[in-house]
């Protein structure tokens, strides 16, 4: 049996969707207690990170729910969506807490569309009362906005190597 195909049957057992939705939900379980416990409050950058994080989890809940052919394809999808919109956002916070720039902010409340105003439905998972200009934390000598992007790269790439062997050993789904 080749790598290619032994990462490619990953795929269609639960225990690996479990171990992205566990990686997933610690995540968000960190940044709750980093929020309501230590009182780093998120901005609107951290909410959209967050929120790609979210995505990441219910991607794989959605196998855990019913594993089939039309869930792991959803599943893939919102996995690649999530993670690449999940490290764009980390790289623009960088981009604003780095920038030389006077004017270098963001928003204050999160942009999602009108009929979904999850900070308005869920305040405590979803409102930004942070700035996106304070890096106070670091960890090893990173800010969030870095461990984020590390963290949606290994998501991404994890895709990549997944998604690639399916595909080479011609199971897409």
């Amino acid at each position: 049996m080749s790598i290619i195909h032994w990462i490619s049957g990953q795929a269609e057992h639960r225990a690996a969707w479990l171990l992205l939705f566990i990686s997933a939900f610690g995540l968000l379980a960190t940044a709750l207690f980093l929020q309501h416990v230590n009182g780093l409050n998120p901005c609107v950058m951290c909410i959209y990170q967050r929120t790609a994080v979210i995505g990441v989890m219910l991607s794989a809940l959605l196998v855990l729910l019913v594993n089939n052919g039309i869930t792991r394809m959803l599943a893939f999808a919102g996995w690649a969506v999530s993670s690449v919109w999940g490290f764009l956002i980390a790289q623009e916070h960088y981009e604003i807490i780095h920038s030389n720039s006077l004017f270098a902010s963001c928003e204050i409340v999160p942009n999602f569309p009108s009929f979904m105003p999850l900070y308005n439905w869920l305040p405590a998972l979803f409102e930004a009362k942070g700035d996106c200009l304070d890096d106070g934390w670091r960890v090893a000598g990173l800010g969030m906005p870095e461990w984020m992007m590390v963290i949606f790269g290994v998501y991404a790439t994890l895709f990549i190597v997944v998604f690639g062997c399916r595909i080479l050993d011609k199971k897409p789904f």
